[in-house]
């Protein structure tokens, strides 16, 4: 009945003419309290996942591989946590914004080539490597979003170099 009250009110048309962004959008406005139990989730989530693969890291034979597994998993979840109190799309727009484009590329980059270097290559000194590279990539990426912390960092490191 609400299909047929819509196309005869016009209200069909209008929503076959909007873009595939403004679907996604509207398809993801959730309240306040839906979005921050999300964010609390998917983050509890990534920081268990997080922990684990470093608690399994020392078991024989397999601890490396789930440390691999678990640690990308878990930062992969911290990053989508986010995406909860921005919305998806506004957290890709400012992913890709240019003062973070570079630190978002090599963090995506590590996260894959991590776990390529683990199942694929099976060299796990090189995946060890990449996460490595996964934390400083993801924490160069976070403090982009805390004004000034980046330039002042780069600063006192100017400042240690000379």
């Amino acid at each position: 009945m609400d299909k047929l009250k819509s196309v005869l009110s016009g209200e069909e048309a209008r929503r076959e003419d909007r873009t595939i962004l403004e679907t996604v959008n509207e398809a993801s406005t959730l309240s306040w309290g839906t979005r921050l139990k999300g964010f609390v989730a998917c983050f509890v989530i990534g920081a268990a996942c997080t922990i684990l693969g470093v608690c399994v890291l020392f078991l024989p034979r397999i601890g490396l591989i789930l440390f691999i597994v678990f640690y990308t998993f878990g930062n992969i979840c911290a990053l989508c946590s986010t995406m909860f109190l921005m919305g998806p799309m506004k957290q890709l727009k400012r992913m890709c914004d240019k003062t973070r484009a570079l630190a978002t590329t090599i963090m995506i980059t590590c996260l894959v080539l991590t776990l390529c270097a683990a199942f694929w290559w099976k060299n796990f000194g090189l995946a060890l490597l990449f996460v490595i590279l996964q934390v400083l990539s993801f924490t160069w990426y976070s403090l982009s979003y805390i004004p000034c912390v980046r330039e002042a960092i780069l600063k006192l490191v100017a400042i240690g170099l000379k």
